[in-house]
């Protein structure tokens, strides 16, 4: 997907999006792919959770992964914290550790997807942060840990290993890293 100056989005591609038609609607996602713009997120994250076509999915899904522009940054981060798309959270996330984008100004938001969310998103979130570079102020790698500390007292096994693993992780990026460095 590239960037466009242009905010427009073309009514003609959102139609062929939402189409009944799989194959005119996986075309338009592949054309997204070529010669779209990040503007189209909101209408591909909506496509995600609206459709019930399991190839769009899988493309919509597969276009986010691979989207490279910083700009889609917010969009991302405005799905996944619209709770209209709870049931996307999965797929959303995953979509931010491996279109390999920084995210690393949401820290807290991701930390709270690993403390609230089921072990799915919360292995999702956790691999985010894990994937983050970077710096971090002292202040928020303390606010940060502490509301892990506080979580691992209520959560489950499994969670907890993240939240500690997260708690050894935090540290170092205050120091400044390389998600490749830990």
């Amino acid at each position: 997907m590239t960037t466009e100056n242009s905010k427009k989005i073309s009514i003609r591609t959102v139609e062929r999006l939402n189409s009944a038609d799989t194959s005119l609607a996986v075309q338009a996602i592949t054309d997204l792919k070529e010669t779209g713009n990040v503007n189209y997120i909101p209408v591909l994250v909506e496509l995600l959770h609206t459709s019930s076509d399991q190839e769009v999915k899988s493309q919509v899904r597969v276009l986010l992964a691979e989207i490279k522009q910083t700009d889609a940054i917010p969009l991302l981060i405005q799905a996944i914290e619209n709770k209209k798309y709870a049931g996307e959270l999965q797929p959303l996330v995953s979509a931010c550790w491996e279109n390999g984008l920084d995210y690393s100004m949401h820290l807290s938001l991701f930390i709270d997807l690993v403390i609230e969310q089921e072990l799915l998103v919360a292995f999702e979130a956790y691999t985010v942060i894990t994937n983050m570079s970077g710096k971090i102020s002292k202040e928020i790698v303390e606010k940060e840990s502490r509301k892990l500390k506080e979580a691992m007292l209520k959560s489950d096994d499994q969670k907890k290993e993240l939240m500690h693993d997260l708690l050894h992780f935090l540290p170092e990026f205050e120091r400044g890293i390389e998600p490749q460095a830990y």
